[in-house]
């Protein structure tokens, strides 16, 4: 006795998403995880490593010229403690063997003698009793050539000291640490030590305003320590996460998709899926697109429920974040792959496709089209969910055009689907009395406007207007379909076509062939309100 043919125009089977296994996910997790921290640890110790070079024969780490005014007779700097643990222990360099400042000070006026010291705070302290100064926290900035632009911290003004005294000669003096005067740009180096010490700058004559250009810089033995621990740290997180995470992405797709235990072709990239390969078939010429994109609006849709679904979405937000790390190394793994056999891996392919599937859904049930209360299942594979998305595994892909299609040849679609997505933003700068101000002002993307539109009539009416679902479905459906090339899933070039409605208006040939039939998550016919109501 045989079994009876299943109609292909049969509804799709209710047996649910495949299992994924946890012990995929923990390996995804861990190799996201260490190969983020390893990058992090890498990049940082690039920097270190670099930072050593260029502080080799002696050189400091400088920063920006800044200019300082003071109506005073000096300006200080802040107090600084440096007290070194386990100093004069045996074996234990000393902190001035290990970090040294450098200070470089020019007079904004022509001619000017200045003087710069460094010396005990308690000695500075004393030198400067009841005479006008400002600290460098609270000193009148501005760049070089620039207009200005100042600041002050009040309260710490009224902690200046007050009085009308000059200060005594500062060359006189005997308790500078290290000190220069002169006329041109005037240079000190201090090696750290032991102490509570302070920066001083006025004039040679005792005279005031204070007005100088001044330059910081530092130099310590540690970075180059520091920055190798940190290479050689970053480069063992990558090695090992690495593995891991691609490893964990190659048995979750197998999870989705069993046809990529075998890698045979088959229909789709998942259970239920209606997309078939038909080798030759051109997304941009031909009548249908190998990327599918649908989603159906509830009939019923909750007035005020998406004020919170931000908050609702967030466990979905965290899964994603972790996916799409993921998914961009998945990608240059399988781009390396398609390179040298133009074949992308099966395996790899369910799980990019998966995250794009999972994406859809949340961007559907959240602020992407709020299509939808149903909570979006935590799954990679195909469900049963008003959004859906799948892609027709490609038999070959072009090796030369895995080089220039995510980049060179997607910034047509780059730029219309920026338009799609980026906020608007414009920034400025004013002059005024006190200095120079910069304003700045955002605004919404067209997609997050027509949402917001959406949600607005939705809260008052409890109605979504049908032609502005379409149209926010036809969107998605463009930056999905560039989503989906720019990720080397399919060489077929996107159309420039804003297919609106719930489903692509244009069918790929295989379901043009297949009767019709119900579609999982979509309203029944009769009840489906027309376009424009």
């Amino acid at each position: 006795m045989t079994a009876a043919p299943v109609p292909r125009n049969a509804p799709p089977s209710r047996s649910g998403p495949p299992r994924m296994r946890a012990g995929h996910w923990v390996l995804l997790v861990l190799g996201v995880l260490l190969s983020l921290l390893g990058l992090g640890l890498t990049i940082g110790g690039a920097v270190l490593a670099g930072a050593d070079a260029a502080q080799r024969d002696g050189r400091y780490l400088t920063g920006e010229t800044e200019r300082y005014q003071s109506t005073g007779y000096a300006l200080t700097s802040p107090s600084v403690v440096i007290d070194p643990g386990g100093a004069g222990m045996p074996g234990v360099p000393g902190v001035e063997e290990l970090a040294g400042v450098q200070v470089r000070v020019t007079p904004v006026v022509p001619g000017q003698e200045i003087f710069v010291g460094i010396a005990d705070a308690s000695d500075v302290s004393s030198y400067l009793q009841d005479v006008p100064q400002t600290s460098l926290g609270n000193a009148s900035w501005s760049s070089p050539g620039g207009r200005g632009l100042s600041w002050t911290d009040d309260d710490e003004l009224r902690r200046q000291p007050t009085g009308n005294r000059t200060p005594a000669d500062p060359g006189a003096q005997d308790f500078w640490v290290t000190s220069a005067s002169g006329t041109g740009t005037q240079e000190i180096t201090f090696d750290l030590q032991p102490g509570q010490w302070s920066l001083v700058v006025v004039n040679a004559d005792t005279t005031r305003p204070v007005w100088v250009d001044l330059q910081a810089g530092a130099r310590t033995e540690l970075l180059g320590p520091f920055g190798s621990g940190l290479l050689i740290a970053g480069l063992v997180g990558l090695v090992v996460g690495l593995p891991l995470l691609l490893l964990g992405t190659r048995g979750l797709g197998r999870d989705i998709d069993p046809a990529a235990r075998e890698d045979r072709p088959r229909t789709g990239s998942g259970p239920g899926a209606a997309l078939a390969e038909h080798p030759g078939r051109s997304g941009g010429s031909g009548p249908g697109c190998p990327v599918r994109v649908s989603g159906f609006l509830d009939q019923r849709l909750s007035r005020g429920l998406w004020l919170v679904k931000w908050l609702l979405a967030i466990p979905h937000y965290i899964v994603l974040a972790i996916l799409w790390v993921a998914l961009v190394v998945t990608t240059i793994a399988a781009g390396i792959t398609v390179l040298f056999t133009g074949r992308y891996p099966r395996s790899w392919f369910a799980f990019s496709v998966g995250v794009l599937r999972w994406s859809w859904r949340v961007g559907f049930y959240a602020y992407s089209v709020l299509g939808t209360d149903r909570y979006p299942p935590f799954t990679l594979a195909a469900a049963d969910y008003p959004a859906a998305f799948d892609v027709a595994y490609p038999a070959r892909l072009s090796r030369g055009l895995v080089l220039v299609k995510w980049w060179l040849l997607a910034i047509p679609h780059l730029l219309v689907v920026g338009v799609f997505t980026s906020g608007t933003g414009t920034w400025g700068t004013e002059w005024d009395e006190s200095g120079r101000a910069t304003t700045t002002s955002w605004g919404p993307s067209l997609l997050g406007l027509l949402v917001l539109i959406a949600a607005v009539i939705l809260l008052f009416t409890g109605r979504y207007r049908y032609g502005l679902f379409a149209l926010v479905v036809g969107l998605n459906r463009w930056i999905y379909r560039v989503s989906a090339y720019v990720l080397l899933l399919r060489d077929e070039y996107p159309p420039f076509r804003l297919d609106q409605g719930p489903v692509d208006p244009h069918p790929a040939p295989d379901d043009r062939e297949r009767a019709p039939g119900p579609q999982i998550g979509a309203p029944a016919p009769g009840n489906r309100p027309p376009w424009g109501g």
